[in-house]
């Protein structure tokens, strides 16, 4: 098969095509034969050799894709040779062929395409575990979004919205404040000029922000403490300003405040398979509904994933960026 590997850690010129053996499933596994499949940030971070696979997983970088069943253990499930699925995996999804954890297959929603599939996965179990699970996100209340035009972030406004819950993002431009207000964001904050704190401040009434979901870390933990509201829950998925920070620990106490955070790639098989049992149960109905949908930047051909690596890096990417099998 065709595959997409790290010849060696560096930039995007180090991921080259390459034929690879046939991936075999083991037990409780399933081998997808893959349409298309979604670039994501900790791709990049593989690449640069800074997040290493988990023990057991591919060196293949990739972490969702879109396809067929051609194989695999499907005793006890209702799937069935030739489904089409979207799933999310620990590694292996930049090829032609990816195994996949039964429990971690998710149908491929009506009405979407085999690249809009391929959007979905890392985005909504990461969006569900952290915003509505660790962050506990209720209807009414308010989420600030750091970073709302990411795919992360396009997916976290449209959930929240379809939650009942409302939307303050942030975003790096006027064009991705837009987009962010689009997709149901009542309202969306240049960070680049203007000082997220005070226009949360301002827009709540000085109540905060109920959940933060913060992509950044570093100097901004200190800083989203300020803005988030009594009882309020701010949830780390990521390090991009550094992943040291200070924080106020009596205003944590006063406010009563929660800080939590997570990564999902070394999660057990169980855990992530119960994740994708709530998303089929709830996210599923809004995205066939249409009042959820993944938020395309670009599709690709595979053989361009140097450029779609550069696009992400250079960040002026909208949503997701997904490559397809020619």
């Amino acid at each position: 098969m065709r595959a997409i590997e790290i010849t060696q850690p560096g930039g995007p010129d180090v991921l080259h095509l390459c034929e690879r053996p046939m991936p075999q499933a083991g037990a409780g596994e399933v081998v997808l034969r893959v349409v298309a499949f979604g670039v994501n940030r900790p791709d990049v971070l593989q690449r640069k050799g800074l997040y290493p696979p988990p023990k057991g997983a591919s060196d293949i970088p990739g972490l969702e894709v879109c396809g067929k069943i051609v194989s695999g253990d499907l005793s006890g499930t209702d799937w069935r040779i030739g489904d089409e699925v979207c799933a999310l995996v620990a590694g292996g999804g930049y090829a032609e062929y990816c195994v996949a954890p039964v429990g971690q297959c998710l149908p491929l929603p009506k009405g979407l395409s085999p690249e809009e599939g391929a959007a979905l996965p890392e985005t909504v179990f990461t969006v569900w575990h952290n915003v509505f699970e660790r962050g506990r996100l209720q209807p009414g209340e308010t989420l600030l979004v750091q970073g709302g035009s990411s795919g992360i972030g396009t997916m976290a406004i449209q959930l929240a919205m379809a939650s009942g819950a409302r939307v303050i993002a942030t975003a790096g431009s006027e064009e991705k404040c837009a987009a962010c207000v689009k997709l149901g964001a009542e309202l969306a904050i240049p960070y680049r000029t203007q000082d997220f704190v005070e226009v949360v401040q301002a827009h709540t009434s000085q109540r905060g922000a109920d959940v933060i979901l913060d992509m950044v870390a570093g100097s901004y933990l200190a800083r989203e403490q300020q803005c988030l509201a009594e009882e309020g829950r701010l949830v780390v998925i990521a390090v991009q300003g550094g992943v040291q920070a200070e924080i106020d620990a009596g205003l944590l106490m006063r406010k009563r405040q929660t800080l939590t955070g997570s990564t999902l790639r070394a999660r057990s098989v169980a855990f992530k398979a119960a994740l994708a049992q709530a998303l089929r149960q709830t996210v599923w109905p809004w995205i066939e509904q249409g009042r959820v949908r993944p938020v395309l930047d670009a599709v690709l051909l595979a053989e361009d994933i140097v450029l779609a690596h550069q696009r992400m890096e250079q960040g002026q990417h909208i949503g997701k960026l997904v490559l397809r099998w020619s």
